[in-house]
């Protein structure tokens, strides 16, 4: 994430742990009205029940223009939009991509609407018929992309549940290094150690309903995977 003042960008900077307690409180919210938190989350329950969000699939990238488009939220009827090329309907092996847009607009729901709504630039995006807030596009990098982004992979894997699905699954609390996935930190390429971590990481994905690289990238953020062991740091 781009650490510089934020005056410059549509969202204010909001720290790695104030994003994942906005998702602790929703999981919150959502247990206290008597439904259990449970893996996976009930991620299209939690949505229509709790936030009274509707959402669809639909050919995004024909309305929206890119072929890059994955999902999209409205503010002035808080409709949430996905691309038809993450259906999971079609598409089971597209569960995890799907289930991350969806978190990562209530992403945007969550964290960005009131300061959106604060500002009189921004109205135009309450309208009822107005444009969409916020365009999901693949690889986009800009904060508030990345704060949703963030908040999706806290929502779907939350912190507790995956600490102990993963002493479930591992035996132990130890991390999991390169080496131990049969890779050399010094030699293998980024890309290469990326699919080597998400190969070694699959059923856990599977088991969130989560995409591979969203598990991958939730667990090194959790120092459970890492490149290399640090002599004493597990010990």
């Amino acid at each position: 994430m781009n650490r510089v003042s934020t005056n410059q960008f549509r969202v204010p900077y909001l720290r790695e742990s104030q994003i994942e307690r906005e998702t602790d409180l929703l999981l919150r919210e959502w247990s206290e009205k008597g439904h259990k938190v449970s893996v996976p989350i009930p991620l299209e329950d939690l949505v229509e029940c709790h936030l009274r969000l509707p959402f669809h699939v639909e050919d995004l990238r024909k309305r929206l223009g890119g072929h890059d488009v994955l999902g999209a939220i409205w503010f002035g009827d808080g409709t949430i939009r996905v691309d038809s090329s993450l259906d999971p309907v079609l598409q089971p092996e597209m569960l995890g991509r799907y289930n991350f847009t969806i978190a990562h607009e209530v992403g945007h729901w969550r964290l960005h609407r009131e300061h959106l709504r604060r500002d009189p630039a921004q109205a135009i995006f309450f309208n009822a018929n107005g444009e969409p807030a916020f365009v999901c596009r693949d690889g986009d990098t800009a904060p508030e992309e990345w704060q949703a982004n963030h908040f999706a992979g806290c929502l779907l894997m939350p912190r507790d549940l995956l600490r102990i699905a993963w002493r479930q699954w591992r035996g132990n609390d130890d991390p999991v290094s390169l080496s131990d996935v049969g890779l050399n930190a010094s030699t293998s390429s980024e890309l290469e150690q990326q699919i080597g971590f998400e190969r070694f990481c699959r059923p856990l994905a599977d088991y969130f309903a989560a995409s591979a690289q969203a598990m991958r990238i939730r667990l090194e953020a959790l120092e459970l995977l890492v490149k290399e062991y640090q002599p004493g740091l597990f010990g």
